[in-house]
C-alpha cells in the first residue's frame, strides 16, 4: 500500500534523519532501534521528518520516562501512547489509532458479526458519541439515539479513555448487561439505559414490497453490501414494482467503494457520483459507468443518523439523478478515511481527503438538505422503560417524564409531561393495564414496563405511522402517475 508511508509511522519515519543518535540514546536493543529495523522504512530517509532538535526531544522524553518513572513502563505502552497522542492532536473524531486487538474488532464490524450492544460510535468532544444504532440491535431496542453520549458503563466512567478503550468496556459477551449512563442533547440530567448485549449480525440490506413499490433499507456500507443490494433490487423488479424507496436513515456510512458501486447501478452512465479532494486541493471525480439498472421513479429517505457514505448516495441521487430526498438534514460528515495497516497488525484510520457532492458542495457539519423535510412523530424519540425501575404516584423524575411520553405515544393521556406522577398519570397507567389484562394498580412494575415497551415498538415499527416513508410513497405515486400519463 503506497500510502503506508509518512502518515502511518511518523514516529518511525522521523528517525530517518538521525539513526546514529537513536542508537546512542535508546540503545541497540531499545524500542526505537527495534522499530527502525522492523519497520521496513529505512529506505525512506529522504521523506519529510523531524529535525534533529525535535527528534532529540522525543528520544530524551522516552529515556527519561524509562529511567525515572515510579513504576516500570513497557515499550509497547510508550509506543501506543506516542501514536495515540499524535492522532489525538489532530482533533479529528474520525481519525483513530487501533492496537492489534481493536483493529481486529474493527474488521469484524465490516465483515461478519460481533457481540455487544450494536452501535456505531465516535469520539466527539472527548465523549463516546452514538453515530447510529445498528438496525434491530440491543442498542436500538433500548432506545439509544444518534448523538447520545455514553458517560459510564456499569458504574465505570469513560472519561479520559480512548475510543478503543471505551469500546472495549461497552462490548461484552452475549447475555451480559450494560448499564449505561447517557447524556442526551436537550436533557439536563443523564439517562440510565440498560442494554442486554447480544450477537450483532451484520446483514446490511433489507428489502420488501409495499403495494406497487419496493423498499430497500441499507443499514451500513460493508464489503458485500453492493452485491446484496443488487440481489434484492433484482428480486423486487421481478415482482413488478413501479417505483423504489431507498432508506439510509440511521446509516452511519462505511466503505466508499461500496456506495460508489450502488450509485453506479442507480444513475445514468457518465453521471458524477462524488468528488474527492486531497490536501493539495486536487479533485478526482468518480463517474457512473454501468447501464442504469433502475428505470423507474425513486425516492431516498435520510435523517440525522445518515452519515458519510449515506450522504454520498443521497447527494449523488439528488444532484445527478434528480431523485427527491425525504426526511431531515443528514449528519454532515464530509471527510474520507483510509485504514492503514502497521507491521504489528495495528491500524491507523486517518482522514486523508474530503468528499464533495457532484456539484462541488461540501456538506461537512451541514448535512444534505432534504427536498421534502419531514419529521417523525414524537414517540420516535421515546426511550423504552427500564423494567428494573418501579414508577408510582408522587415521584418526580426523568423516568416518569419518559413514561408520560411513552403513554402518549401508545394512545393514553397522562395529562402532563413534566415528570410528576400525579393522579391523571396513574389513571392512564391503569387504563393501559386494564386493556392489557394486567392488575390495574397504577404502578409501573416490570411487567407493565415490558408491555408498554412492546406497545411502543409496535408503533415505531408500524409503516403506516412512519410519516417519512408515507411521504416517500405518496411522492412515488405521483411520479409514477406522471410517467404513465406521459406528463
Amino acid at each position: 500500500m503506497r500510502r503506508r508511508t509518512v502518515v502511518v509511522l511518523l514516529l518511525v519515519v522521523a528517525l530517518a534523519s538521525s539513526l546514529v543518535t537513536q542508537i546512542v540514546l535508546a540503545g541497540e536493543g531499545g524500542l526505537l532501534s527495534r522499530l527502525w529495523k522492523s519497520s521496513g522504512l529505512a529506505s525512506m530517509a529522504g521523506a519529510d521528518s523531524l529535525d534533529e532538535a525535535e527528534l532529540d526531544k522525543l528520544l530524551r522524553t522516552y529515556r527519561l520516562i524509562k529511567e525515572n518513572y515510579v513504576t516500570p513502563v513497557d515499550d509497547q505502552t510508550l509506543l501506543d501512547g506516542a501514536i495515540q497522542g499524535m492522532v489525538e492532536s489532530l482533533e479529528d473524531p474520525h481519525s483513530t489509532y487501533m492496537d492489534p486487538h481493536s483493529a481486529e474488532q474493527f474488521q469484524d464490524s465490516l465483515e461478519s458479526s460481533f457481540e455487544g450492544i450494536g452501535a456505531q460510535v465516535i469520539m466527539q468532544n472527548n465523549r463516546v458519541t452514538i453515530l447510529a444504532p445498528i438496525k434491530g440491535s440491543p442498542a436500538e431496542k433500548a432506545g439509544l439515539r444518534v448523538n447520545d453520549q455514553i458517560l459510564a458503563v456499569n458504574g465505570e466512567s469513560l472519561e479520559g479513555l480512548s475510543l478503543t478503550e471505551a469500546v472495549a468496556k461497552i462490548r461484552g459477551p452475549k447475555g451480559s448487561k450494560a448499564e449505561l449512563l447517557v447524556a442526551r442533547p436537550g436533557l439536563e440530567e443523564p439517562l440510565k439505559i440498560t442494554v442486554i448485549r447480544d450477537e450483532i449480525p451484520l446483514e446490511t440490506v433489507y428489502a420488501e414490497k409495499i403495494g406497487a413499490y419496493g423498499l430497500i433499507q441499507i443499514t451500513q456500507f460493508s464489503l458485500n453490501t453492493a452485491q446484496r443490494f443488487e440481489e434484492e433490487l433484482k428480486r423486487l423488479k421481478e415482482q413488478g414494482i413501479k417505483g423504489l424507496v431507498i432508506d439510509v436513515r440511521g446509516n452511519p456510512g462505511g466503505l466508499l467503494e461500496s456506495v460508489v458501486e450502488i450509485a453506479d447501478t442507480l444513475l445514468p452512465a457518465k453521471s458524477v457520483i462524488v468528488q474527492v479532494e486531497d490536501k493539495q486541493g486536487n479533485r478526482e471525480l468518480t463517474y457512473s459507468s454501468k447501464r442504469q439498472a433502475v428505470d423507474m421513479p425513486m425516492v431516498i429517505l435520510v435523517d440525522e443518523g445518515s452519515a458519510s457514505a449515506s450522504e454520498i448516495l443521497a447527494a449523488a441521487l439528488q444532484e445527478s439523478g434528480g431523485v427527491p430526498v425525504v426526511g431531515t438534514p443528514t449528519f454532515g460528515k464530509g471527510t474520507v478515511q483510509n485504514t492503514l495497516s502497521l507491521e504489528d497488525g495495528s491500524e491507523l484510520k486517518l482522514t486523508v481527503a474530503k468528499w464533495l457532492t457532484p456539484k462541488g458542495n461540501w456538506v461537512h457539519e451541514k448535512g444534505v438538505k432534504p427536498d421534502y423535510e419531514v419529521k417523525q412523530p414524537d414517540y420516535f424519540t421515546a426511550v423504552p422503560l427500564n423494567p428494573s425501575t418501579t414508577l408510582k404516584r408522587e415521584m418526580n423524575t426523568l423516568e416518569v417524564k419518559n413514561l408520560q411520553m411513552v403513554l402518549k405515544s401508545v394512545g393514553y393521556s397522562p395529562g402532563r409531561d413534566d415528570g410528576y406522577f400525579d393522579q391523571q398519570t396513574e389513571n392512564a397507567v391503569k387504563a393501559f393495564q386494564r386493556l392489557s389484562k394486567l392488575p390495574p394498580t397504577g404502578v409501573v412494575n416490570a411487567e407493565t414496563a415490558v408491555r408498554l415497551n412492546q406497545a411502543l415498538m409496535e408503533r415505531m415499527q408500524d409503516k403506516e405511522r412512519d410519516l417519512q416513508l408515507q411521504t416517500a410513497l405518496k411522492l412515488l405515486e405521483k411520479r409514477v402517475e406522471k410517467q404513465e400519463t406521459g406528463q
